[in-house]
């Protein structure tokens, strides 16, 4: 029987290799600890480098032109990627728990556990060699249209369209997460140079699972974090964050700006259950209030003196911390995102007091999800760019109203966000 971590793994490459999805945040919620470190180390080998484990197998086969059930396939990327990258895994380790993965009735393939068997045998002889010629195939087996796209879409605003493979190995580094303290911070949690605030994990150190639990702090992203850190002379006195799941940018308006009445829209119910519970947990007083974004702004109600809108979108600046993205992402409806983005846009700006602020956040590189978006509310009347984060935040020197730092430079996700202000009426 394959350990509970194993099968782990084999569940989440099955649900994004089988079903085209992406991972749930929790997908490893149940295993203990030190397995939990286990499955996210082969399950993050295992997405990064799945086009070169299965081109590292298929000249193996009789008839490679056949290819191979997924269940297979996944008992072997899984038994490869242990021999070549985990040394602490023993071979008999590997080897047997992707046979025993490749009998298994759910996830495997019991036909092929012989093949599993004596492919990982063979790969096991030397595993140095094995790692050299994996680390030796070209960079494009791991990459995929969707990919090229995100690539060229971050670079291209700041003139490096020639740094794509650089960006591509940052993106391969499995990303260590930020955090924001609420009270006091573990003392092995790093302060981050690059805001004040941010804490990171070193390498090697233990995830601060009770500290979360108990609601002293939270992961958040260094790009969610320097976005919240704008510059805005204004003291409002209501705010809404729509689109507000799981709760970050809440509980960092609502310490940003403690006197100020706070809403939070979340459209799907688990995740305003989700909402409910985590602002509970840190001791943030706002309502939450559940419905469809865009037809909720446009129903009337008093007006905000600050909207953040924090849009669904592609993800495209998440590859590092969601490499599944990289063999899903050509399956996402790009143009029905870009549509709910202007819907919703368009409804916040109905919703927003003269004077006010209005924030729209993607963690996406691609310009129809942002820029285009900037494009068009700039052609409005009425609206104003409003330049509230610090210079070396977006390609333009000082202040900039356009969020986007360098892709090259900034250790964060890849977001893009932009600031405006709405007249005051004469």
């Amino acid at each position: 029987m394959p350990t509970p971590s194993r099968i782990a793994v084999a569940g989440a490459l099955q649900t994004v290799f089988g079903e085209g999805e992406r991972l749930p945040e929790a997908w490893d919620r149940d295993l203990p600890p030190g397995d939990a470190g286990l499955a996210n180390a082969l399950l993050g080998l295992c997405l990064r480098r799945w086009g070169t484990l299965q081109a590292h197998v298929l000249p193996q086969l009789q008839r490679p032109e056949r290819g191979l059930p997924l269940g297979t396939q996944i008992a072997l990327a899984l038994g490869l990627a242990q021999l070549a990258w985990l040394p602490g895994v023993s071979v008999h380790a590997a080897v047997n728990e992707a046979v025993a993965l490749a009998g298994h009735r759910d996830l495997g393939f019991p036909p092929h556990q012989g093949l599993v068997n004596a492919l990982l045998r063979r790969a096991a002889k030397d595993r140095t060699a094995l790692a050299a010629a994996l680390d030796a195939a070209p960079a494009a087996l791991d990459q995929t249209p969707f990919v090229a796209r995100a690539l060229k879409a971050a670079l291209w605003p700041w003139g490096r369209l020639d740094a794509q493979d650089a960006l591509w190995r940052r993106l391969q580094t499995p990303p260590r997460p930020w955090f924001v303290a609420l009270d006091d911070a573990p003392m092995d949690l790093e302060p981050a140079p690059e805001l004040p605030g941010a804490l990171r994990l070193p390498p090697d150190a233990d995830f601060p699972r009770t500290w979360l639990a108990e609601g002293h702090g939270m992961v958040q992203d260094l790009s969610s974090q320097a976005l919240l850190a704008f510059a805005w002379d204004r003291q409002p006195a209501r705010i809404l964050d729509a689109c507000a799941a799981p709760g970050g940018k809440t509980t960092g308006l609502a310490r940003r700006f403690p006197g100020a009445a706070l809403t939070a829209l979340e459209v799907h119910p688990a995740r305003a259950r989700r909402l409910e519970e985590n602002l509970a947990l840190r001791k943030v007083a706002a309502e939450v209030v559940v419905a469809e974004a865009a037809d909720w702004l446009r129903s009337g109600g008093p007006a905000f003196d600050l909207i953040l809108l924090d849009a669904p979108c592609s993800g495209s600046g998440t590859l590092q911390k969601h490499p599944e993205l990289t063999w899903i992402g050509d399956g996402i409806d790009r143009a029905r995102l870009r549509a709910v983005q202007r819907d919703l846009l368009e409804a916040a700006t109905q919703r927003l007091a003269p004077g006010g602020l209005l924030i729209y956040a993607v963690c996406s590189w691609l310009s129809e999800e942002g820029q285009d978006h900037r494009d068009w509310l700039a052609g409005i009347p009425g609206w104003a760019p409003a330049a509230i984060w610090p210079e070396g935040l977006g390609p333009a020197p000082g202040p900039v109203s356009f969020f986007r730092p360098d892709p090259l430079a900034w250790p964060g996700e890849g977001f893009q966000a932009f600031a405006f202000t709405r007249h005051p009426e004469p």
